[in-house]
C-alpha cells in the first residue's frame, strides 16, 4: 500500500525519514516565472520574486499524468489532495485514477479530499501510515481516515496581507489599514474545505495567546491527536507556539514543519497553520 499526495503536503525531515510519501508537485507562477514546488525549490528565493512583483502569485495543479505516473507502482494506492473548494487537483487526481483504471482495472486507488491544505494533508498521511502498518484492508482504512478527516481541527495566520489584496480578495485600502494597525487574521475552513474567517486579532502576541486558546476550546482529549505546527520561515513563533501548548496540553506529539512552496505563496513570511 502506497501513498500519494501534493505539494501541499508539508513535510519535515523526520517524517521523510520514517514515512514513504510521493508527492506530486503543483507549479506556482508569477509572471512568466515559474517555479516546480518540489524539493529543488528555493522557497525564500520564491517568496523575494512574489513580493518584488504587482502581480498576482498563481498555481497550477498537477495535470491527470502526473497522477498516473505516481499510479503506476505496484500495490494499492491511497491519494491525499488539498481542498476541491480551493484548486482542481483533488479533479485532477480523480480523472487520472478513472483513466488508470480503464487499464488497470483490479487496481485500488482512493483519492481522500483533504478539505484543507498543508499540515491537515500531512496528517492525513501520517494517519494512513499508521492504518497501514496495522495491516487493515483497504476499505476498512478509507473508513477510518474519513472519519479522521471529519473530526480534525484547522487554523492558520497569514504572515502579510500581501498576496490576498493583490488577489482582490481584500481591497488595498483595507489591505493598508489592517497592516497599519498590525491586524492579525485567524482563519479557519468550513465543512467543504471553503476558507473562513475566525477572529481579527491585534499583534503577534495576542494571535498566539488566540490559537493557545482555539486549541483549548476545540476538544477536551488530545492525548490521541498529533498537533501539527506549519511556519512560513517563523520557526520561532512556531517554537512559542509549541512550548505554551506543552504547558497546557497533553498531545500524543507535536511536531514543526516548514512549509513548502503552495502554503508559503498563500500564507507568506511569518504565516502559520495548525492541524490537529
Amino acid at each position: 500500500m502506497r501513498i500519494v499526495a501534493d505539494s501541499s503536503c508539508d513535510l519535515n525531515d523526520k517524517i521523510k525519514s520514517e514515512v514513504e510519501i510521493t508527492l506530486v508537485p503543483l507549479t506556482l507562477a508569477i509572471g512568466d516565472r515559474q517555479f516546480r514546488d518540489d524539493d529543488t525549490l528555493d522557497v525564500g528565493m520564491m517568496l523575494d520574486a512574489f513580493s518584488a512583483s504587482k502581480e498576482v502569485p498563481k498555481s497550477a495543479c498537477p495535470s491527470p499524468q502526473d497522477f498516473i505516473d505516481a499510479y503506476t507502482a505496484e500495490g494499492s494506492v491511497f491519494v491525499v489532495t488539498i481542498t476541491a473548494a480551493l484548486s482542481g487537483t483533488y479533479n485532477s487526481a480523480v480523472l487520472a485514477r478513472d483513466l488508470f483504471l480503464q487499464d488497470n482495472p483490479d487496481k485500488f486507488i482512493h483519492v481522500f479530499n483533504s478539505k484543507g491544505s498543508s499540515v491537515r494533508e500531512t496528517l492525513i498521511a501520517l494517519k494512513l501510515d499508521e492504518l497501514i502498518k496495522k495491516k487493515l484492508g483497504e476499505n476498512e482504512i478509507v473508513k477510518e481516515v474519513n472519519q479522521y478527516i471529519e473530526n480534525m481541527f484547522f487554523f492558520f495566520q497569514l504572515g502579510s496581507l500581501d498576496t490576498m489584496i493583490k488577489n482582490g480578495r481584500i481591497s488595498k485600502m483595507k489591505g493598508i489599514i489592517a497592516n497599519a494597525l498590525n491586524i492579525k487574521p485567524i482563519l479557519t475552513v468550513d465543512d467543504n474545505g471553503e476558507v473562513q474567517l475566525v477572529e481579527n486579532v491585534r499583534s503577534e502576541k495576542k494571535s498566539i495567546q488566540y490559537f493557545i486558546d482555539l486549541i483549548g476550546n476545540s476538544c477536551n482529549n488530545y492525548s490521541e491527536r498529533i498537533l501539527a505546527i506549519a511556519h512560513c520561515e517563523a520557526l520561532e513563533k512556531a517554537e512559542k507556539i509549541k512550548s505554551e501548548v506543552e504547558s497546557k496540553y497533553k498531545f500524543k506529539e507535536i511536531q514543526i514543519i516548514p512549509m513548502r512552496g503552495l502554503s508559503s505563496t498563500y500564507t507568506n513570511r511569518g504565516g502559520i497553520i495548525l492541524g490537529f
